[in-house]
């Protein structure tokens, strides 16, 4: 499915975009060993795709994600993780970073950022430390 020429997706530059804000985000996530102790896999490469297929899809692009992984139900992907409110500080911090690396107009910058905001809270499963 093509991307619709209105969308969040589109509008903010496509698909590289996108990658961008991954790459910088699994950069920061890369050089946290506390938030990087939450990936299974030692090779972040299949994060990065994911989180990459998952917001272009959210935003309006191709739906490759659902294609491939189905819906995506991320607090039930979440869930097998200890997902703590110390672990959500330090993933919006990394995501924070790349959002601003973006250098997006505000008022894209604002709906990306509440959006990912809102997840971030939403992802929280544990009090535990």
């Amino acid at each position: 499915m093509a991307e619709e020429a209105g969308s969040f997706y589109a509008a903010v530059g496509g698909r590289p975009t996108f990658e961008r804000l991954v790459r910088r985000f699994y950069a920061g996530v890369a050089s946290d060993p506390e938030l990087l102790a939450l990936y299974p896999e030692e090779d972040l490469e299949p994060a990065i795709q994911r989180l990459t297929g998952f917001l272009e899809q959210y935003w309006g692009g191709p739906t490759t994600y659902s294609e491939q992984r189905g819906h995506p139900r991320l607090r039930m992907r979440h869930m097998p993780f200890k997902v703590n409110p110390a672990q959500r500080d330090r993933w919006l911090h990394h995501m924070r970073d790349a959002v601003d690396d973006l250098d997006l107009p505000p008022l894209y910058e604002a709906e990306l950022w509440g959006y990912l905001e809102r997840a971030a809270h939403a992802m929280v499963n544990t009090f535990e430390d």
